[in-house]
């Protein structure tokens, strides 16, 4: 019965070598010589077979019995996530929440993470989930979760632990820079994405995009156009907020920079093989019929938020304000395979209208306003001209200035005054239309 068994194994060993091989056979490239076509087949059985030997004395000899299914999986997402902090392998339950997510509805804590030292490191909380609730920031270090490290652990594993039921608590370790580590608990939801939000302020149109899902060209065109119909030829200009947007569909971030481009080049992206490089063009058409725009960027504005910003400013269609954005200038392709499951694996570099790779560097905004805290001053022991004695009268009236404040108390800032990097890019929209106005009159 064991001489059995183990011949069983060994078959079984067989097997798995040689559909093993025979794949990656398929993707041995030519060569030029036959010689040095067979001497890179036997490299590749002789790493195979090795291959072959760990995967049978992990199975046979670890102190616990691992299947088949999870030795497999964990052997090609650990070559995936070996090549960059993007490639990995989606299991059943991930590929299906991928699809989910891109849908616009997923369920968890709302934040977008990547992999750093071993660490989960936050990109940037979504809008209005527990985790932007809760305060985590971009650059945000995930060291534990409910008491566990994260170390050692993938980012597929770290995700999968940071998902459950709704209503659900997990307590998550956070070191952050300049700060003690620190824990917080939430609860996680069911994350409904609302991609585009507008606003009117007075006169200019806010359009904040908070990913790049399937409903994001049609929010934001629903946006520009209600703005449009509120405020007609009154319109200033527009402000587009993509901090904190940590990307998502390439072809939606392409169709959103259409919306203000007339022609030109949005993006190109070129991967191992230059005939594969491609190049997508502007269609005519601006839905803002040219006004002003600003773009707010920042650190977690990363991948299609910062094709977007890349291509709108290279075409100098709009000005980029605020702080360098993440720099991740590559393509990921979902790649579906047999049993349901997919992976995710990086093809390509993408390039901005100039022929810019931001990888690793990012997206440099036109004026540089770091994230800062407004703060009144006390001006109340001023003294002006009216207040010295004998000052001459003003011929057209003598009429005191009115106080800043009512019965001695502050007035409270309006919103969006309390964003610093959104009140300079209003005041830059009033200033652009200011001089404009001045130059036709």
């Amino acid at each position: 019965m064991m001489k059995s068994i183990r011949q069983m194994k060994s078959w079984s060993r067989v097997a798995l070598l040689g559909a093993v091989a025979a794949t990656a056979l398929l993707a041995v490239p030519a060569m030029e010589h036959a010689d040095a076509q067979s001497q890179n087949d036997t490299d590749t059985y002789r790493q195979l077979s090795l291959f072959g030997d760990v995967f049978e004395r992990v199975r046979s000899e670890y102190v616990e019995e691992v299947s088949d299914q999870e030795l497999i999986e964990a052997a090609i997402n650990g070559m995936l996530t070996a090549l960059d902090p993007h490639s990995s392998f989606l299991n059943s339950k991930s590929f299906r929440d991928m699809r989910v997510q891109t849908k616009g509805e997923f369920g968890g804590l709302g934040i977008e993470v990547s992999m750093e030292n071993g660490l989960v490191k936050v990109v940037s909380p979504i809008d209005d989930t527990p985790a932007a609730k809760a305060g985590l920031q971009p650059g945000d270090l995930i060291t534990h979760l409910d008491g566990e490290p994260v170390l050692g652990l993938t980012l597929g594993q770290a995700v999968e632990k940071m998902r459950g039921p709704v209503d659900s608590d997990l307590t998550i370790s956070i070191r952050r820079q300049d700060a003690e580590p620190f824990d917080v608990t939430l609860t996680r939801a069911v994350i409904k994405i609302r991609s585009v939000r507008s606003r009117m302020i007075d006169d200019i149109g806010y359009i904040r995009i908070t990913t790049f899902n399937e409903q994001t060209t049609t929010g934001l065109h629903s946006a520009i156009e209600k703005i449009k119909a509120e405020k007609g030829d009154k319109l200033t200009g527009y402000v587009i907020d993509l901090r904190n947007n940590p990307g998502g569909l390439l072809d939606e971030a392409i169709s959103v920079s259409d919306t203000f481009l007339e022609q030109g080049e949005i993006v190109s992206t070129r991967g191992r093989d230059p005939e594969n490089a491609s190049r997508v063009h502007a269609k005519p058409g601006d839905l803002t019929d040219g006004k002003p725009l600003i773009v707010l960027i920042n650190g977690g504005s990363a991948s299609a938020s910062e094709i977007v910003a890349g291509a709108l400013q290279d075409h100098r269609r709009a000005i980029l304000l605020g702080t360098q954005s993440f720099g991740k200038g590559s393509v990921q392709t979902i790649i579906p395979l047999s049993g349901q499951v997919a992976m995710r694996l990086t093809t390509a570099r993408y390039y901005t209208p100039s022929g810019r790779s931001i990888q690793q560097t990012g997206i440099a905004p036109d004026i540089d306003v770091p994230l800062a805290r407004i703060e009144k001053l006390d001006s109340s022991q001023a003294r002006r001209e009216a207040d010295l004695r004998g000052a001459l009268n003003n011929p057209n009236g003598n009429g005191a200035a009115k106080p800043e404040t009512a019965d001695g108390e502050d007035v409270a800032p309006p919103p969006e005054q309390a964003d610093y990097q959104l009140a300079r890019a209003i005041d830059l929209l009033r200033g652009i239309d200011l001089y404009r106005q001045r130059i036709v009159n």
